[in-house]
């Protein structure tokens, strides 16, 4: 061993061979030191080393310059969180209930408004009934999740003055606002940068053809594009994430672009996420499906977490003018019918004037959806900031009330998205959202049913089943009698109710005899009337073709200014009755129409 050391120090390189040497030494342990440093980055040792030293990250990916976001990355890389904020979310002691669904009717007010005819999807009875606050008839306290409340009605036809039987079903809960807190959230938002997002909010931008008419909007809003609005309201519902949740972001034009990785958001650097998020411009196409498609992928390990703890949700953002890729029903939609039954749930928010309600009005039927329309920035701000733990936190699922009875059958449901799938004796309601109260009313808080009267056997027996958001099931059973025959209302939240169901009936009426009429070339005969009164409207086929809304002009013929004008009578008469001041705006609309 002697030996050896002294023959190590007695070594000496050539001169020539000892300066290239040590450098490529050096070269080589900086090389394994980086390798070991990128492995470090990826084991869980260092992720939870990030977590307890609080360190803030900046993980955006989306580059618009380089177009070098890659759409294939992982998300089970670092995890990162946000600073948590608090809401006060109700404005009385007490939370209530509503459909999911539309949350208003947005686009049929604004279409007539600037003189274009609406959709019959425009004016959903959800949408509207979303717009009012109700009494719904609870006589007792409620200390449940959800306790239905029941209130019977005779009202005559404005019409004919036929009497039309009704039940009500008050949506209450035994939540109070103080105890209500939202899951935790696994959030995706989806944003559409496409083109079309480039015009202003004063900017009717409607279909392919180009037709264009001005809004009045504020003026320090007017130069305002849709992406300026949207980034700047996404940055404001970003302050609403707590310390646990989780939050993606996906962008799309004619590809899709994973801008954000779902991440744990504790340790995020939010303030570069709101940066990036004001930067962006809009561009290309619209292809929906592939922003979902992005969006979906980002759950895949996602799927099964505790659904007691937290909450999946995907919140997609869109002006809904599809030009690119499969926008049809069976694209969109059926992503997200599956993501719904993986228990990832989807809230669309449309923007502007020109937002497609075909479109909406399919995937909102889907449990755990909900709609919400903006066509100014103000309302924009308002949706995606104050209305942000309502949106995303679906309480009641598969409501399903049964009616037995021998003297009545379902004719109609309103208020609820799934009024289609009614039977004579079921109406389903795939999701119940929590709903402001004020003055023991409930905004949205009614489902109203049409009844057809087979005998005189007073008795009802209702028959209500649904589950919570953990998938317990729950049942109950309650019997009705019916008052009398003649004209009768419970209560003032089913007088509203049945007022509002015949005015949207009236209108689908109108909106389905104008378009047939193809602007004006066939004569108009209305089967709404004295003879008949406000019927139920009949099935109508989807209007456009590929999700693509066309614009039309609006236009009233003579025999429905009439009907309007009769119509006006009875709704000005039950304002009155009802002293009910937010029932002008449909008086508005009336004197619109009978004027135009």
């Amino acid at each position: 061993m002697k030996k050896f050391w002294k023959k190590s120090k007695d070594f000496h390189l050539p001169n020539h061979l000892s300066i290239p040497l040590l450098f490529a030494i050096v070269i080589g342990v900086a090389m394994v030191g980086v390798f070991l440093l990128h492995d470090l980055a990826n084991t869980s040792f260092y992720n939870q080393w990030l977590t307890n030293n609080q360190i803030q990250r900046d993980d955006w990916r989306y580059n618009s310059e380089s177009l070098m976001a890659d759409s294939t990355r992982s998300n089970k890389g670092v995890q990162f969180g946000a600073p948590m904020a608090t809401q006060n979310v109700a404005e009385s002691s007490k939370i209530g209930l509503s459909a999911g669904g539309a949350k208003d009717v947005n686009n049929f007010r604004d279409n007539i408004e600037n003189d274009y005819l609406p959709l019959t999807t425009d004016i959903t009875y959800e949408g509207l009934f979303y717009d009012y606050y109700f009494d719904t008839g609870a006589t007792e306290e409620c200390e449940d999740l959800f306790c239905p409340s029941y209130t019977t009605a005779v009202s005559p036809d404005p019409f004919s003055e036929e009497e039309d039987y009704y039940l009500s079903v008050g949506l209450n809960s035994g939540l109070e606002a103080e105890d209500f807190e939202r899951k935790k959230l696994n959030l995706v938002v989806v944003l559409d940068i496409s083109g079309s997002m480039g015009s202003a909010f004063n900017k009717y931008y409607y279909d392919r053809f180009g037709n264009k008419q001005e809004l009045e909007i504020e003026e320090e809003e007017m130069d305002k594009s849709k992406m300026e609005v949207a980034a700047k309201s996404i940055n404001s519902l970003l302050t609403h994430l707590k310390d646990e949740d989780r939050f993606g972001m996906v962008l799309f034009d004619n590809s899709s672009y994973l801008a954000k990785p779902l991440n744990l958001v504790e340790n995020t650097d939010m303030e570069a996420i709101k940066d990036h998020i004001s930067e962006l411009k809009p561009r290309g196409g619209t292809n929906m499906s592939a922003g979902m498609k992005e969006a979906s992928k980002l759950y895949e390990d996602k799927k099964n977490i505790n659904q007691e703890e937290y909450e999946n949700r995907v919140i997609f953002l869109t002006d809904a003018m599809p030009n690119l890729g499969e926008v049809g029903e069976e694209s969109l939609l059926g992503i997200t019918r599956d993501n719904s039954q993986d228990k990832i749930y989807s809230t669309l928010i449309g923007i502007g004037v020109d937002f497609n309600t075909e479109l909406t009005e399919a995937i909102t039927k889907i449990r755990g959806a909900n709609y919400y329309s903006v066509h100014s920035p103000e309302q924009f701000r308002k949706r995606m900031d104050e209305q942000f733990e309502y949106m995303v936190t679906p309480l009641v699922f598969d409501l399903n009330l049964t009616l037995d009875s021998q003297g009545y059958d379902i004719l109609k449901v309103y208020g609820s998205p799934e009024a289609d799938e009614a039977t004579g004796e079921i109406m389903k309601v795939n999701t119940l959202f929590p709903s402001q109260t004020k003055e023991d009313e409930t905004r949205g808080g009614l489902v109203l049913l049409k009844l057809k009267k087979l005998s005189d056997d007073p008795e009802l027996t209702l028959k209500v089943s649904y589950e919570d958001r953990s998938g317990k099931k729950y049942q109950s059973q309650t019997k009705v009698n019916w008052q009398g025959e003649e004209e009768f209302y419970d209560n003032s939240g089913i007088r509203k109710g049945i007022i509002l169901a015949r005015y949207a009936d009236l209108l689908k009426n109108w909106i389905k005899d104008e378009r047939v009429s193809e602007g004006g070339d066939v004569v108009i005969s209305p089967k709404v009337g004295e003879e008949r009164g406000i019927i139920i409207p009949p099935p109508f086929p989807p209007e456009l073709g590929e999700w693509e809304r066309q614009s039309m002009p609006l236009q009233i013929s003579a025999e429905y200014q009439g009907l309007f004008q009769e119509f006006k009578k009875y709704l000005e008469a039950e304002k009155n009755n009802l002293k009910d001041e937010d029932l002008t705006q449909e008086v508005k609309i009336l004197d619109k129409l009978i004027n135009y």
